[in-house]
């Protein structure tokens, strides 16, 4: 079935040209074009659309407005800026509206690659609700030790850049959010940033203290709102800053370039955010998904598809997929309980974080047995990994993941 896309922008020009550019895409795209925000509700109110490529700065509705009310509208949409110079207030609040933010002149190959991949990540995620539900957020609830550090020390005039860094790498959530806005085009990077404490030195401390105090980037975590007993998401965050730490080191003795380690430190610190979204927003399904692994002892890979038709993975890597991180860390995030169902081949982030995970979840000091056991034992031998398992668990016993990280 055709994807189908409403582009929005009060520049016929500008809508004529993408009607030109896209023309080869007719076959897999139903495209629409609307001249203001007032026509494209009316279009979305009628009929339902896949994706939506919007200007922010309209007469009349401008796109805050438009996005605002599509998202009850159509929650399930993946929604697309592509908007020129704009009031920097506009468009910080659009950032939190928006899975990604381009801007004008945008190479229409960068479009079509940005659309594509949405779309592709959608279809892997084949449950409805999960959909909307995902495509819906527009943040991850965070840790309320460390949300409560973080706008205390921003608030403190003797903050600096560096310790702002720290806090934020702290947390999966937080990291993930502030890569989104740092790798948006508004402000304008111009590669991509994998590191939370780089995302911090390069957007400076008046837009994180705007982002944050005023804009509300974060959003405290509740635990009065979880139905859920003896789900933490202190365990939680813990076991993902030390899935991150090991796989930076893993990576680290494979002397593999920089990029390669902070995807990998990434891909561990995110590789759970599923199981966040999960518990956040669908606790009674989340729940028999804990029934059937405490009480008939199935695997969660198999008890998560079997309530709700996907994986934590699939979950979290369709929600950060949207949000613009990179392929990467993105399929690491994915196929990290399964990485041998798919057809990556070499030594990957995926990889590492398959290891990394299966680490931490024996534990230190077991024996080589209890590790092998865990792992997908095909893959890491098509991968020509297996005499290298000895030395990675024996980093485990020595992993600070605060230091790490």
């Amino acid at each position: 079935m055709k994807k189908r896309i409403l582009f929005v922008d009060d520049e016929q020009s500008l809508l004529d040209g993408l009607r030109r550019a896209l023309r080869g895409q007719r076959k897999e795209w139903d495209m629409v074009f609307a001249l203001s925000g007032r026509e494209a509700l009316e279009l979305a109110k009628s009929e339902p659309f896949d994706a939506v490529v919007s200007d922010m700065r309209m007469p009349g509705m401008d796109g805050i407005e438009l996005l605002n009310k599509l998202l009850s509208l159509q929650p399930d949409l993946i929604r697309i800026v592509l908007s020129g110079h704009a009031d920097k207030n506009m468009t910080m609040h659009s950032v939190m509206l928006t899975h990604q933010y381009l801007a004008k002149p945008c190479d229409i190959e960068i479009l079509k690659a940005v659309l594509s991949r949405a779309f592709h990540l959608r279809e892997a995620l084949t449950n409805k609700r999960l959909q909307g539900l995902v495509a819906g957020m527009s943040s991850l609830p965070s840790l309320p030790a460390v949300f409560n550090e973080l706008t205390k020390r921003l608030q403190s005039p003797d903050t600096t850049i560096r310790e702002i860094g720290e806090i934020l790498a702290k947390d999966p959530a937080m990291t993930a959010e502030i890569l989104k806005m740092v790798n948006s085009a508004f402000f304008g990077i111009g590669r991509h940033v994998s590191s939370p404490a780089e995302a911090a030195s390069l957007l400076g401390l008046n837009i994180l203290k705007a982002l944050v105090l005023s804009v509300g980037i974060f959003s405290q975590f509740n635990a009065s709102q979880f139905k859920i007993k003896d789900f933490s998401i202190d365990v939680l965050w813990r076991h993902s800053l030390a899935v991150g730490a090991l796989a930076k080191r893993i990576a680290q003795t494979k002397e593999c370039e920089k990029e390669f380690i902070e995807n990998c430190l990434l891909a561990g610190l995110l590789h759970d955010i599923g199981i966040l979204i999960l518990a956040q927003n669908t606790p009674d399904e989340f729940i028999q998904c804990r029934i059937l692994m405490a009480e008939q002892g199935v695997e969660r890979y198999s008890a998560e598809q079997e309530v709700f038709g996907a994986t934590h993975g699939m979950v979290g890597a369709y929600l950060l997929g949207l949000w613009g991180l990179e392929d990467q860390v993105v399929d690491a995030v994915a196929f990290h309980q399964q990485p041998g169902s798919t057809a990556y081949a070499g030594f990957t982030p995926l990889a590492v974080v398959h290891v990394a995970d299966m680490l931490d979840k024996t534990g230190p000091g077991q024996d080589l047995a209890a590790l092998e056991s865990a792992l997908d034992m095909d893959y890491i031998q098509r991968l020509g990994l297996s005499d290298q398992l000895a030395g990675w668990q024996a980093l485990h016993a020595t992993a600070d993941e605060v230091q790490e990280l």
